[in-house]
């Protein structure tokens, strides 16, 4: 009979345990995705080299080759097209380093070439120098980024929140120097409402602020 009573017992923790984990695994199925709760990283914007970019619009001056200088503009495969060397990748690059790549190049069919590489046209920077807010606002807005902007700025700029929004569910997405894009807590209500601005950001170029619905 003790013994029936030790066996019932230890089936009643086995019962429990399996109900606490399987009750552990749904509530870890049924939550969102959420940002990161940390700041983050704010990188120095004292680095003023130009990169290239698509649609940006280049002049390659060889010396004293006339005929081996033109003016490309960089297709959407990031690449130009040069006289006897043919494409050479662009994207990414700066002046100094796509001169450098297309100096290695021609060095084949020129002795000692001097190349320039200047960017006429900088028509990538437009986009890569914005910021954008999407979502649960009155205009959805894609603007210049500025010197100080914060995410209440942008916010304020898209004519604020609708009825709908979930203000402190808000996600800043950032990409880090890796290229890898990282989303951060926005506790958004909090900002606008009780002034808490611990989580208003400083904005980078790139940066995106999404705001969803909340749920009925």
């Amino acid at each position: 009979m003790k013994h029936r009573k030790v066996l019932s017992k230890n089936f009643s923790h086995l019962v429990a345990f399996f109900v606490f984990s399987g009750l552990t695994l749904l509530l870890s199925a049924c939550g969102g995705t959420t940002g990161s709760r940390e700041a983050p990283v704010v990188r120095a914007l004292t680095d003023n080299v130009y990169r290239i970019g698509e649609s940006d619009e280049v002049r390659i001056d060889v010396w004293k080759n006339a005929e081996l200088s033109v003016n490309v503009t960089v297709r959407p495969d990031g690449m130009i097209t040069m006289p006897l060397i043919g494409d050479v990748p662009s994207s990414g690059k700066t002046t100094q380093e796509l001169a450098n790549d297309i100096t290695v190049a021609l060095s084949d069919y020129v002795r000692t070439p001097q190349v320039t590489v200047i960017v006429n046209n900088p028509a990538s920077a437009d986009f890569r120098n914005r910021v954008r807010v999407t979502g649960a606002v009155n205009q959805q807005v894609s603007t210049a980024y500025r010197d100080g902007m914060t995410v209440m700025d942008l916010v304020l700029s898209a004519g604020g929140l609708t009825e709908f929004a979930a203000p402190n569910k808000t996600l800043l997405y950032r990409k880090n120097e890796q290229g890898e894009v990282k989303a951060y807590a926005v506790m958004l209500k909090d900002i606008l409402d009780k002034g808490k601005l611990t989580t208003n950001y400083p904005l980078q170029p790139s940066d995106i602020i999404t705001i969803p619905e909340r749920s009925f």
